[in-house]
């Protein structure tokens, strides 16, 4: 029953309070976004879902486009704007996510969304992943966000699909509550590279 009526229920509920309690954080980032990112305050990215179908995913843009003179983003330090730094330390850049779950696209708690070009990469039991909605924040998040191999937070994903529950899910909320206050786990990349994963890599 909650895995197929209640957590949507409460996805929908949660997120929409969420979004109004939170709405003049979110216009005050916006505003600064928008001056310090050249009127670019938000990041839209397509990335898989449930049952791997694509969905625009929406954040707010904490780093500039600069490039070398090769046409090469600069590395993240000398992208990453004051104000993206603030945004990104205290997660503000994943708020503008309670839309893409108000929408249906995500849930609050499930599998990090990762990149469309990864989909190949996934070896069977990694693709399980994609069983459920994906999430703001999930169980590899709580246990190690970007500290850990992607090979620890892909066994991680496919163990919350298999313990999925009301009362795991109200763990992870907690835990990630606690995280950002602390600011544990976090690093100072926005990378999402990964090469050869399913040899246990690091990120």
């Amino acid at each position: 029953m909650y895995k197929t009526v209640l957590k949507r229920l409460f996805d929908f509920f949660a997120s929409l309070i969420g979004l109004i309690l939170l709405s003049p954080i979110i216009l005050l980032t916006t505003i600064f976004l928008y001056i310090t990112n050249n009127g670019k305050p938000f990041f839209i990215h397509q990335r898989p879902g449930k049952k791997e179908k694509i969905f625009n995913l929406i954040k707010f843009k904490t780093m500039n486009d600069k490039k070398d003179k090769n046409g090469e983003f600069l590395p993240f330090d000398q992208r990453v704007t004051k104000v993206g730094a603030f945004v990104r330390k205290y997660s503000l850049d994943e708020t503008l996510q309670l839309i893409n779950v108000l929408k249906g696209d995500m849930s609050l708690i499930g599998p990090r969304p990762l990149l469309i070009q990864y989909l190949p990469l996934y070896n069977k039991t990694q693709k399980r992943r994609h069983e459920v909605k994906p999430g703001i924040t999930g169980w590899a998040q709580v246990n190690g966000r970007n500290t850990i191999l992607w090979v620890k937070k892909f066994e991680y994903d496919v163990w919350y699909v298999d313990h999925l529950s009301f009362l795991l899910d109200m763990k992870i909320l907690f835990l990630t509550i606690k995280k950002v206050i602390i600011k544990e786990g976090v690093n100072n990349s926005e990378s999402l590279n990964m090469t050869t994963f399913s040899g246990g890599d690091n990120e």
